[in-house]
């Protein structure tokens, strides 16, 4: 493979995780949707901050969650992103930084304040979650480094970012950095009601700017517009060099142009926080990915760290990932 300063640059929101513990009664009561990500706007987060009770407030958003991943298993990682000139903005930089990647993306220089998303888990460890994208929707093309772009063998994308404009122009620019550079770029489609909100936009992305592409069962139908998984993996044979499809305690699909890949999930004691899961696979998977490895290889390091964030709460490795993968897999 090319000798690249970066295995993975992630480009995504820049979110501080304020994890609550709660049930079902909460959800109704406040007209949530359980298992989805819903964008509110700063009264509203206001509202559920003075409400949700007991939580945890760490460093989050979903490919610097990959990123953080990716450095736990020993890789070499950078991300991009927008925070606030404030305290929230100070505490996100300092914790991601620590995990050993690189963070560098300049502040926003307005008032606006830097993002949150409240995650409310419920007892069956499902995870409903609003958020508000203050300071991370500022992300623009300039705030895009194409000599750290194309010094990265992977540029993974976060789908949330096709939601404000400036932050798309970022993610096309980016891809057609990577791409001139000769690098990979992959994708996660993030949410299945983003998917709803772009779905033509993203189809015409992925099949022409994406080499991997990352999506749940719900996503991939609805990207689709079809009503049963089987259907979406017959549609996405060819719509990109890999699609790798996650299903929850079922496992992953992965297809490539040459075979799929059927893998099973890790067994765990006790689901407690599905937070993060679909970034932890990503994680392993494009730690294997960049290390080499064959895509079934990649699938069961991604499913490894899978099952070990849903053991706990909050998105962030409580194991140390690559002794963790040295012993499963030994």
């Amino acid at each position: 493979m090319i000798t690249t300063e970066h295995d993975v640059v992630g480009i995504g929101n820049a979110i501080v995780d304020v994890i609550t513990q709660t049930d079902d009664a909460f959800i109704r009561k406040h007209a949530l949707t359980k298992g989805t990500m819903a964008i509110i706007d700063a009264a509203v987060a206001e509202e559920l901050y003075r409400k949700k009770g007991s939580s945890i407030e760490i460093p989050g958003g979903s490919a610097a969650n990959t990123m953080a991943g990716i450095a736990g298993l020993g890789g070499r990682v950078a991300f991009v992103g927008k925070v606030g000139n404030d305290q929230l903005g100070d505490v996100f930089r300092h914790n991601i930084c620590a995990t050993g990647l690189n963070f560098e993306t300049a502040p926003n220089t307005n008032d606006i304040p830097t993002a949150r998303c409240f995650i409310f888990v419920t007892p069956d460890g499902e995870r409903t979650m609003q958020t508000y994208l203050g300071a991370c929707a500022e992300l623009q093309p300039e705030d895009v480094d194409a000599k750290l772009i194309a010094n990265s063998m992977v540029t993974y994308l976060e789908g949330y970012l096709w939601d404000p404009p400036g932050a798309k122009k970022a993610l096309v620019k980016a891809a057609d950095v990577a791409a001139k550079a000769g690098q990979i770029v992959s994708l996660s489609l993030s949410d299945p009601f983003c998917v709803t909100r772009h779905r033509e936009e993203l189809l015409g992305f992925v099949q022409h700017r994406v080499n991997i592409l990352f999506a749940n069962e719900e996503e991939i139908q609805s990207l689709y517009l079809v009503e049963t998984f089987d259907q979406a993996v017959r549609e996405c044979r060819d719509l990109c060099d890999v699609v790798v499809l996650t299903r929850g305690s079922v496992g992953s699909v992965i297809i490539s142009s040459d075979n799929t890949y059927v893998i099973n999930a890790e067994p765990v004691e006790r689901v407690v926080d599905t937070t993060g899961a679909g970034d932890a696979y990503a994680a392993g998977f494009l730690y294997g990915y960049t290390q080499g490895r064959d895509l079934s290889a990649c699938a069961r390091i991604g499913g490894i760290c899978a099952g070990e964030i849903i053991t706990h709460y909050g998105a962030q490795s409580e194991q140390d990932l690559s002794k963790l993968i040295r012993e499963t897999l030994r």
